[in-house]
């Protein structure tokens, strides 16, 4: 599947994909209380693991992830930071009692890498209802999002000019 999600990411962002080395363990991370492991951590010791030549890192994990605040996560990201992190867990039917559809998952774990991409570059969440940038609290709502950014999102993508 990495393959797959990483011609996902260059068809939106103007990018190369390599597949890294060895995976991580992220047994470090896991809570036995809430039975789902913290992303944030496992951000961070992705960040250590990042290639110098790497602008990004991108981890794709089966794991059930959350942060404190919230009951779970699809993915998680530091802003404007190199680490980015999304689960397929939830983003499989077979989590929610559904017969599995791989190209169902394919799809959302592509809209969930670009969007945890974009806030490695620098984007915040976006109330544009069809931009990969809107937070999504459910899978289903991973669906409705387009492939892509909105105008003012691809704005916030471009770089800088000379005039400002």
């Amino acid at each position: 599947m990495l393959p797959a999600i990483g011609a996902g990411l260059q068809a939106v962002l103007p990018c190369d994909w390599v597949q890294p080395g060895p995976p991580l363990d992220a047994a470090f991370a896991y809570d036995p209380r809430r039975q789902q492991y913290w992303s944030t951590p496992i951000l961070q010791r992705l960040e250590a693991m990042r290639p110098s030549t790497a602008n990004a890192i991108l981890g794709v994990t089966e794991a059930d992830l959350f942060i404190p605040i919230l009951t779970f996560v699809f993915g998680e990201a530091l802003l404007s930071r190199p680490p980015a992190l999304i689960s397929l867990r939830r983003l499989r039917p077979s989590f929610y009692g559904l017969p599995e559809d791989p190209d169902l998952v394919l799809e959302r774990a592509r809209r969930e890498a670009v969007h945890e991409l974009g806030h490695v570059l620098g984007l915040v969440h976006c109330r544009e209802f069809g931009c990969i940038m809107r937070a999504s609290r459910a899978a289903e709502e991973i669906d409705l999002k387009g492939p892509g950014f909105c105008p003012q999102c691809r704005l916030g993508l471009a770089p800088p000019t000379a005039d400002g």
